[in-house]
């Protein structure tokens, strides 16, 4: 019932398996898969252990979110330069240094036969998809009532309630004590239109005026007599003392006086001019105001850092915890200044509040500076031991920047793995949002937390920003996990994706993450795969700040290959050739020449019996990662099909052929031996662009090849015929201390299955530590690898 439900709500949804009796799939979805997962769980027990789970889905009735969504990720230039494309970089073998030390995966043995096909309707049209959108922005103004209210500015300051001398470096938001009365502000207003008040008189004015209730404070920046009172101050702004104009700077603070208004274009200009003249602390005050004000200063700001790097020995703790701070809020780098901040980390780690590390990992990460592995390992050592009493917020914003240093820490994460399943569900989307993706950024895979995060989502999903539904949806996807909800859980987030497709022409690269996210375990969303590979969407995606072409040419291909009857948009033949030969030129520089792929390579040539027998090349370029292709006759023997190697080219013409009358009689009439009725199937199941059925069609990732008499076509699937693609994988390709694949790892298997590959895997594992052995051993252990009896039983 919960599959009927879900297919009326999404009807083109496509799901790349076959949903049979839905009580049937629970039960073996519960069962076989369940115990896997917990195998592969890092620091797991061992495989004779048995789990007993009861999972229960939690619908808090009153949901209060305690934290700011906007502090967690207000996607501004710096945070999102870092932060928003974490998620193509943990793909493929284009990024090799992510993570350390990874550890293996089981690989689950996948059926070979061909997915049921999609429903043959054609995508909505665009002008659907744009009403849909008309109609959910009217639902969501109407919901606005019920959303999370948020300062965005108290969460990232917790920290400052942690000691009294914060008091003096930042400016308090906070409602005054007393309000003043609306008969003494209508005097003061009148004051300033009957004379001019000395500066003395008109900070009073304006620290008054600063005390005006909420409910009042718009009507009083508009009116005129205020207006008149901000022109007075600009007028006599030099004749102010500093103290008094930070006075009159903070009063604007809860007046809420617009960024753009002249008197601050007044004040700054005149803080720039004394600001060599200022004490640090009243320097700090004035850019914390400034950032309640919301007002960009990158001047002043400049003039900050040169002068803390000018008198950096005299920095209190307060003072560079502040410091950092008003770094991360101006999402700038003072470069030379990191030295000193990794110092100045280490000489004060253990006086630092908890919350006080977390801003100062906030303020790194937002400026997008740079750390050493050895300072976030001496921050990551410290909270894992006292994380418990490490509020939600600031254990974020350390997570933030240990998933920017790409450094594992396991007994952090394990400690996270405790304490952070039961904050889950009170803690706001965008926090959950970051916990999820440091897993998976990490690729470090904790069944219990995600199944917490699973399980909160739905009820939380309306909250989701465009870039929240996408990386949740990479987090699972790249883990290859799918929650027990999740005939909930993903159209929940299809859902929202829908929702917020109004955001994507200004952030493409979270479409194509979420897509990406969901191509990973079979699902293909197939009207906003058509909205996403349509030419719009692609020349908007050339003009991200991001290098999009990847994922582009990923998820159009696997849209091919797995989604036979799709009718909508595909990315042009001139395009994915183009990305094709980005690919190969890539893995010639970088995959083709490393050294466990070299030395397989060689030992199989010489174990087969020459470079015709084996091709190192990528039988999937969107996959980013490179085989080892080898073809067998179905009784054992090697099959030569690589003439294009510049040594087997070279044997291949000054070879003989002797024109014997069976030879002839074969290229008269054609093939001796006719195809089986199975083997006929299996043919007619490899898509055009794979078999290659006419001279110069294209071949799989766009590329033609011209067609030779003289050699068997390299795209052409011959009779009697086993093709093994072998997988030398590297830590790279699993999840953090498991066996454990990730998503796209997973989706190339299923691919080569589908084009009829048998995928052969040779695991780091078992592969890295016979590189130093004899090559005996290694020519013994590739003999198995690739004349495994099974392989030719199950092939044949």
């Amino acid at each position: 019932m919960a599959t009927v439900l879900m297919c009326r709500r999404f009807p083109r949804l496509s799901r790349v398996t076959a949903f049979s009796t839905t009580a049937k799939c629970k039960a073996e979805h519960g069962s076989s898969k369940s115990k896997k997962k917990k195998r592969d769980k890092p620091g797991a027990a061992s495989p004779g252990t048995e789990f007993g789970v009861t999972i229960q889905l939690l619908k808090p009735q009153n949901y209060r979110v305690l934290y700011n969504p906007a502090a967690y990720a207000k996607g501004r230039a710096g945070s999102q330069q870092h932060g928003d494309r974490d998620s193509s970089q943990a793909l493929g073998d284009t990024f090799t240094s992510l993570g350390t030390a990874q550890p293996p995966q089981t690989f689950p043995t996948a059926s070979s036969q061909a997915l049921p096909p999609l429903r043959n309707a054609k995508p909505k049209s665009n002008t659907l998809l744009e009403q849909t959108i008309l109609t959910t922005l009217y639902k969501e103004e109407a919901e606005k009532e019920k959303r999370e209210v948020h300062d965005s500015k108290e969460d990232p300051r917790m920290f400052q309630k942690g000691r009294p001398e914060y008091r003096s470096l930042s400016c308090d938001s906070a409602e005054p004590a007393l309000t003043l009365p609306a008969e003494e502000e209508d005097s003061i207003l009148q004051s300033v239109a009957m004379c001019e008040g000395s500066p003395g008189i008109l900070t009073d004015y304006f620290l008054k005026l600063s005390c005006s209730p909420a409910e009042r404070r718009e009507a009083l920046v508009s009116d005129a007599r205020f207006s008149a009172l901000c022109h007075q101050a600009v007028g006599a702004i030099r004749q102010f003392s500093t103290p008094d104009l930070i006075q009159i700077l903070k009063a604007c603070v809860p007046l809420a006086v617009p960024a753009s208004h002249p008197l601050l274009d007044a004040c700054e200009a005149e803080f720039c001019r004394r600001a060599w003249d200022m004490e640090l602390e009243q320097l700090l005050l004035v850019a914390d105001c400034w950032r309640c004000l919301e007002r960009a200063v990158p001047s002043y700001l400049g003039i900050l850092f040169s002068y803390a790097n000018l008198h950096w020995k005299e920095l209190t703790l307060p003072q560079f915890v502040q410091f950092l701070y008003i770094v991360g809020e101006g999402r700038r780098s003072p470069a030379d200044l990191e030295q000193k901040v990794e110092s100045m980390i280490l000489r004060h780690l253990d006086a630092f509040t908890l919350e006080e590390l977390g801003a100062i990992c906030l303020g790194l990460f937002k400026s997008v500076s740079g750390i050493s592995e050895h300072v976030m390992r001496r921050i990551a050592d410290r909270v894992s031991l006292q994380m418990e009493d490490m509020s939600t917020y600031a254990l974020v914003n350390v997570l933030k920047m240990l998933r920017y240093t790409r450094m594992d820490h396991l007994p952090l994460m394990r400690e996270l793995g405790r304490v952070i399943p039961a904050r889950i569900p009170t803690t706001n989307i965008q926090g959950i949002m970051h916990i999820a993706l440091t897993y998976s950024s990490l690729h470090f895979f904790d069944e219990d937390v995600l199944v917490a995060v699973a399980t909160s989502l739905p009820s939380k999903v309306s909250y989701c920003r465009s870039k929240d539904a996408a990386k949740f949806l990479w987090s699972f996807g790249c883990l290859d996990y799918e929650p027990p909800n999740e005939e909930e859980f993903y159209p929940s987030l299809i859902k929202q994706l829908h929702i917020k497709l109004h955001e994507f022409k200004k952030f493409p690269e979270h479409l194509l993450t979420g897509l990406l996210g969901l191509a990973f375990v079979k699902r293909f969303p197939e009207e906003l795969i058509h909205f996403a590979l349509r030419e719009e969407f692609v020349q908007k995606t050339r003009g991200s700040k991001y290098d999009l072409h990847k994922d582009l040419f990923t998820l159009g291909k696997s849209v091919e290959i797995e989604c036979p009857t799709y009718q909508g948009s595909r990315l042009p033949p001139q395009l994915c050739q183009e990305f094709t030969e980005m690919a190969l030129s890539f893995a010639e520089q970088e995959i083709y020449v490393r050294p466990e792929i070299v030395e397989a390579t060689s030992l199989l040539e010489s174990m087969l019996g020459g470079p015709e027998y084996v091709k190192s090349h990528m039988i999937l370029p969107h996959t980013r990662t490179g085989d080892l292709e080898v073809r067998l006759a179905t009784d054992g023997r090697p099959v030569p099909f690589n003439f294009k190697h510049p040594v087997a080219a070279k044997k291949l013409k000054d070879m003989g052929v002797s024109l014997t009358d069976d030879l002839m009689s074969q290229l008269i009439k054609g093939s001796a031996h006719s195809q089986s009725p199975v083997e006929a199937e299996n043919e007619a199941r490899i898509p055009r662009q794979e078999r290659g059925d006419a001279a110069g069609t294209p071949c799989l990732g766009g590329t033609l090849i011209a067609r030779s008499q003289a050699e068997p076509k390299p795209g052409c699937w011959q009779p009697q015929e086993v093709r093994l693609a072998l997988q030398v994988s590297n830590r790279n390709h699993f999840c953090y201390g498991s066996k454990r694949l990730l998503g796209l790892h997973c989706l190339k298997r299923r691919q080569l299955r589908l084009l009829g590959y048998v995928v052969v895997e040779i695991p780091f594992w078992e592969w890295f530590p016979l590189l130093k052995r004899t090559r005996s051993e290694k020519l013994s252990y590739l003999h198995y690898k690739v004349f495994c009896p099974m392989l030719l039983t199950g092939a044949g």
